[in-house]
């Protein structure tokens, strides 16, 4: 079964494609393309109210190459969803009926809460040792998802808007920040030791660097230190000492002090960073439906 999932973000849209084959009883799932192209359009809605024109071109005629991809590798189930930028436009409609008109794809505007079950779609946590409590942490260009679980339950999600994308044009108020950290403190507690599950391109990044072998959690001190020393430079700087394309350099950092502040304010000292996002929670949540499970 081949599955495509189109995940369209306030900084970039992903195309990722899989082929699920059954090994001994259960799905695996193989990763046959992930095409991500850096559309920003947390650019323009964050201080615009609406997707301009350009940025409008470039999400039609991205879906149109998504659209051609599909059928060179025969897909046979999709689910494309969009979240906090599309969320918050005013013309997000209008573009949605122009992309299905171009290109034949359905997008669905997806909340912030949706966002976050969608990570756990991932079923990491069935792997995870029951003596932790976990604490998911997605960060992306237009918000933040947390999703708190414990004894193998959901216990508490939610739905921020402080994003990398807010963060870079100085769209996120301290009441924001305040509200954020209250609901941390009040929500994510418990008597197991709690650790966090990050997903995200930027805490992805973070952990390359950080040299932290696959399936070892990365320390809050790692975050803190690497966060210090990428703000110290310019985003030039980071292109060049740290091999970055441009459009994770000048967010990396409003990242990192997402994660440090949900980390600080949680009392959380370590995070996992398995290969995980939104369009893999997308698979899982396309393949469950076509198996009946939902």
């Amino acid at each position: 079964m081949i599955i495509a999932a189109i995940d369209i973000g306030s900084n970039a849209a992903r195309l990722l494609i899989n082929e699920v084959k059954i090994q001994n009883g259960k799905p695996e799932f193989i990763k046959l393309n992930l095409l991500r192209i850096p559309l920003r359009l947390g650019m323009d809605v964050f201080t615009l109210g609406k997707i301009g024109e350009e940025r409008q071109k470039m999400v039609i005629d991205s879906m149109k190459i998504f659209s051609d991809l599909m059928k060179i590798y025969k897909v046979e189930h999709l689910r494309a969803c969009a979240t906090s930028a599309m969320r918050d436009a005013a013309n997000g409609q209008e573009i949605i009926k122009k992309v299905k008109e171009s290109s034949g794809i359905d997008i669905e505007i997806i909340s912030g809460d949706e966002e976050a079950t969608l990570i756990y779609e991932n079923h990491v946590a069935e792997g995870l040792d029951k003596d932790f409590a976990y604490l998911y942490v997605d960060v992306g260009g237009g918000s933040t998802e947390l999703t708190f679980y414990e004894n193998g339950k959901m216990v508490y999600e939610r739905s921020f808007n402080i994003g990398t994308i807010r963060l870079l044009n100085d769209l996120v108020s301290e009441d924001n920040w305040k509200e954020m950290k209250e609901e941390i403190r009040k929500n994510i507690n418990s008597k197991k030791p709690i650790v966090a599950i990050g997903s995200g391109g930027n805490i992805n990044k973070a952990f390359s660097m950080s040299k932290t072998k696959d399936g070892k959690p990365m320390s809050a001190t790692y975050l803190k230190k690497i966060y210090k020393e990428i703000n110290a430079l310019t985003v030039d700087e980071r292109m060049s000492k740290y091999n970055l394309r441009q459009d994770r350099a000048d967010v990396l950092g409003h990242a990192l002090k997402i994660y440090n502040n949900v980390m600080t304010w949680s009392e959380i000292s370590r995070i996992f960073v398995p290969k995980i996002s939104v369009a893999d929670g997308l698979i899982h949540n396309i393949y469950d439906r076509v198996k009946g499970k939902k």
